[in-house]
């Protein structure tokens, strides 16, 4: 039989937080998907406020997701630069890749794939 109990949830209050230096990203567990929610400031990269505290240099993980406000780039090994913006929709491989905001607003983006493995 189906479950017929609706579940609601919101960012404002998410099943689990991992601060850094110039962001956060928060996840939500809902319906057997963890989503997140990325917030960066002005300055935030990746490989400067989240690889050395993993050990790392690039991030390896997988993404897929939405970018609700602000721009930010995959900068990846091979030398492409994308860049995200708005609502776009994005798919970044797991090959390693660097990441960083561009200009002076904050970055925001919801992660539907590799949340549950990413900044850990």
């Amino acid at each position: 039989m189906i479950s017929s109990v609706v579940i609601l949830k919101r960012f404002d209050n998410p099943d689990e937080v991992r601060e850094m230096e110039k962001g956060r990203f928060e996840l939500v567990r809902i319906g057997g998907l963890t989503i997140g929610r990325a917030t960066y400031e002005p300055g935030w990269r990746w490989s400067e406020h989240v690889g050395p505290g993993l050990g790392l240099r690039r991030c390896t993980v997988e993404h897929v997701g939405l970018v609700l406000s602000g721009v930010a780039t995959a900068a990846f090994e091979d030398g492409r630069v994308v860049e995200l913006q708005p609502g776009a929709l994005f798919h970044i491989p797991p090959e390693p890749h660097d990441s960083w905001v561009v200009g002076e607003e904050q970055y925001v983006s919801l992660h539907f794939l590799g949340a549950e493995h990413y900044a850990r």
